[in-house]
């Protein structure tokens, strides 16, 4: 099994900047052997997956609606994703939950959806600090799982582990707990599903986190706006791999 990294830019990088960093960071891929994508904002994927279409970077989505097509003003669907040479998608991140305020109902949606069109989406899941201090971040988990993955067949489904208080906060959870709450997921679904860590990823503690057992890889946020740092916990993720094998 190789490392999966990916990036998720947010509402950061213009198409200009985007490409840049493609070519940036397919000059030190050469002897990569690791699952890597970029997750732009969607006014960025036309140039990135042009940028990215001889590499060995792939690209995906932050978001998408569920359905096809409609008077949806704003939304994206998964078949403008496809046209636009998107092989991934982030569903349920805690961002578009909190902020925006999805429901592990039209979470469900997305995923089904996503799945329909042929998309590889990256569930997102995980707790609160409160959760986290009250010790429900098991039955916060079982419950997202649960509720998004009803009807869903996990076989083509990454699944993220992000717990709330470590994302943009600095925080991290200690590898300790999150390989608890990875092999808790594991055993959940029943293995053969790849689960990565999110939340305050950075090339310092990258390494740690992905060679515990059953850590796939990482999805990183602000640390993978710049190509050396994410490149470094490309690196990271290699030499966790490596040593786990």
């Amino acid at each position: 099994m190789r490392p999966l990294v990916a990036g998720n830019w947010k509402m950061n990088h213009t198409p200009t900047s985007g490409e840049t960093f493609i070519k940036e960071l397919d000059g030190r891929m050469d002897k990569v052997d690791a699952d890597v994508v970029v997750f732009p904002p969607f006014v960025t994927i036309p140039r990135v997956v042009e940028a990215a279409r001889k590499t060995r970077i792939k690209v995906g989505a932050q978001n998408m609606f569920w359905k096809d097509k409609g008077a949806f003003t704003g939304e994206v669907s998964a078949e403008m994703l496809l046209d636009a040479g998107v092989e991934y998608v982030i569903i349920g991140h805690s961002e578009r939950r909190n902020i925006f305020g999805e429901s592990d109902e039209l979470i469900n949606l997305k995923l089904k959806s996503a799945l329909k069109a042929g998309l590889k989406p990256v569930l997102c899941i995980g707790e609160k600090l409160e959760e986290r201090e009250s010790g429900m971040t098991m039955d916060r988990i079982k419950f997202q799982l649960n509720a998004d993955l009803s009807g869903v067949d996990v076989e083509n489904i990454v699944i993220a582990y992000e717990p709330i208080w470590a994302i943009g906060t600095g925080r991290t959870a200690t590898p300790e707990q999150a390989e608890e709450v990875h092999g808790f997921i594991s055993e959940f679904l029943g293995g053969g599903v790849k689960i990565l860590y999110g939340g305050s990823v950075k090339p310092t503690n990258a390494y740690q986190l992905m060679v515990q057992p059953h850590i796939d890889g990482v999805l990183v946020g602000g640390a993978s706006l710049k190509p050396d740092t994410f490149y470094d916990i490309i690196l990271a993720g290699l030499k966790a791999f490596e040593e786990k094998r």
